[in-house]
């Protein structure tokens, strides 16, 4: 009987989550991830480029001393965007127990630079000194040995679910990174069926081709389910996606995630999005984020305001700068530009579309919306008066109702009138509660007055 696509990935699963039973006692269950997840990382690259080992030694010996961007050529070998040039693998680290850790940092350094920074940005080699020093080190790599990994037993597809059901599990466990870490993927779901909801049919298109940037990636989930979602709707359609990440370690867990998917690890970068552009210069198709919230930007305030004092509505923040804890509206602007400024310097603007759609029926649990600018006629006030208008009301009769009573001169503007989406959820979800008789709340605090009257005899007496 053939074995399932959700089997193979809960029975890897099940059996990587056992190796937390050797780590309890010395690891706190939040801590777990430190080392399962770097370990998982390390046995898929063990084991794709198992085949490639002797071609890839026999090369680097051949280029050595002869050749300085070795590089190219190693990767080329390999077929993948990694290579190792030790003679070690994971099987063959357990032949020597008395030195398996220093043998396993050499192994380590001899990863191509990418897989290297990946795996020493998840600090692997400090959680190898606290294996060893707990006579755990030999058991914890002897277990990842066991564990078939190569790309015929798990496909690169079922790798990725493999490990993002890994991460959902740690996130699950440690409450103090839960949050930070692991966007719920129904949320995610919610927000990229909205965000492709009206280019469905382009993105059907045979070989069509989209960027995506999430600029506070974490772990790279809202890249992953986009990628998904495009992949059911089409193919042969390609999702080629881009992420910054400021903790090293959640910077790690992406990155390593698009390794063992095939994809290209190169487009997701360590820093800081506000001071170290990882994309300057450069424009996406979509832009996909859950910032933080409620967070300050006192450490890059220096770059920021040089930023927006220099260059304007030439850089990311001319629009003005928020209080110093409101880091959210600073990701806003940069998501503007990083959409739209890029293409036009000199209006950026937030819209959901670059044009006007027609009216979708079937988009139930939304309600179409336009917002013309009624220009009151005010010499000295020209300022637009910018009103939001169901769009079962057409902005002539909004205007003749609702306007012109109070400001008989005043006209549309129709040059800024843009058509959008908005999700109503007080009209949808609020429920009237009326409050309680007076009597009633009156009746309550004589009660609770006589109570606490009661209570301060006793003290007293």
């Amino acid at each position: 009987m053939a074995v399932t696509h959700n089997e193979v990935i809960r029975n890897h699963a099940a059996f990587i989550w056992s190796v937390a039973d050797l780590l309890r006692g010395d690891y706190k269950q939040s801590e777990y991830g430190r080392v399962i997840l770097p370990m998982v990382v390390l046995r898929r690259l063990d084991c794709v480029l198992e085949p490639t080992k002797d071609t890839v030694l026999e090369t680097a010996k051949s280029l050595a001393g002869r050749v300085e961007n070795v590089d190219p050529v190693l990767r080329q070998a390999t077929g993948e965007q990694f290579y190792n040039t030790s003679p070690l693998t994971m099987a063959k680290l357990l032949d020597d127990p008395p030195n398996i850790a220093g043998n396993l940092r050499s192994y380590l350094l001899a990863f191509s630079p990418a897989a290297r920074d990946v795996l020493e940005k998840f600090d692997l080699p400090g959680q190898i000194d606290r294996l060893d020093r707990a006579d755990l080190l030999y058991l914890v790599v002897a277990r990842f040995s066991e564990i078939d990994l190569h790309p015929e037993a798990v496909s690169n597809l079922e790798m990725g679910y493999l490990y993002e059901e890994l991460i959902r599990r740690f996130s699950e466990l440690s409450n103090e990174t839960a949050g930070e870490h692991f966007t719920p993927r129904e949320v995610i779901r919610l927000m990229v069926n909205l965000l492709f909801i009206e280019d469905d049919r382009l993105l059907t298109k045979p070989g069509v081709v989209k960027t995506m940037l999430d600029p506070a990636c974490g772990t790279g989930g809202m890249l992953s389910v986009a990628e998904d979602h495009l992949r059911s709707l089409n193919p042969q359609a390609r999702l080629e996606v881009y992420g910054q990440e400021l903790n090293p370690e959640t910077y790690a867990i992406c990155r390593s995630d698009m390794m063992l998917k095939g994809q290209d690890a190169s487009h997701i970068v360590l820093g800081n999005s506000f001071s170290e552009d990882g994309f300057a210069g450069q424009h996406f198709d979509y832009l996909l984020a859950n910032p933080p919230f409620g967070v300050e930007w006192k450490k890059i305030e220096r770059a920021v305001r040089d930023e927006h004092e220099s260059k304007g509505f030439a850089g990311r923040f001319g629009a003005g700068l928020p209080r110093i804890n409101d880091g959210s509206f600073l990701f806003l602007q940069k998501a503007v530009w990083d959409a739209l400024a890029v293409r036009d310097p000199d209006a950026p603007v937030i819209t959901n579309r670059k044009g006007d759609p027609e009216p979708d029926p079937d988009l139930r649990d939304q309600e179409n919306v336009t917002l013309p600018a009624i220009r009151l006629g005010y010499e000295e006030d020209p300022t637009p008066r910018l009103a939001t208008i169901e769009y079962r009301t057409s902005a002539e009769d909004h205007l003749e109702a609702e306007v012109r009573p109070y400001v008989p001169d005043a006209w549309l503007d129709h040059t800024r009138t843009k058509i959008g989406y908005e999700i109503p959820l007080t009209r949808h979800f609020y429920k009237y509660v009326p409050p309680r008789p007076l009597e009633e709340i009156d009746a309550e605090i004589k009660q609770l007055e006589a109570e606490i009257q009661e209570l301060l005899r006793e003290v007293t007496e």
